[in-house]
């Protein structure tokens, strides 16, 4: 539902991005995944920093460099919103 009006298809490099920055990645395109929601598994080692897009795919990127709370200091990752787009 999220894919087709983009126009992206399986095996597209596609852009994840948001205000903190943009990573580069192979679409899959699959129903086992809720409509909204992207699942973006941790890619190589961060690379070319400075640049203005990961290569690698690194969600790090993507997210806030902040613990969910002082106690738990669990991570926030699971929390960034992004839009995608076809390279």
């Amino acid at each position: 539902d999220d894919a087709a009006p983009r126009g992206i298809a399986s095996g597209d490099l596609v852009r994840v991005f948001n205000a903190r920055g943009a990573v580069r990645a192979r679409a899959r395109v699959t129903g086992d995944i809720l409509t909204g929601v992207v699942a973006l598994p941790t890619g190589a080692w961060f690379g070319a920093p400075g640049s203005n897009m990961d290569a690698n795919g690194n969600p790090n990127v993507l997210t806030r460099d902040v613990g969910t709370s002082r106690l738990g200091q669990g991570t926030s990752a699971h929390s960034a919103l992004v839009e995608v787009e076809r390279l």
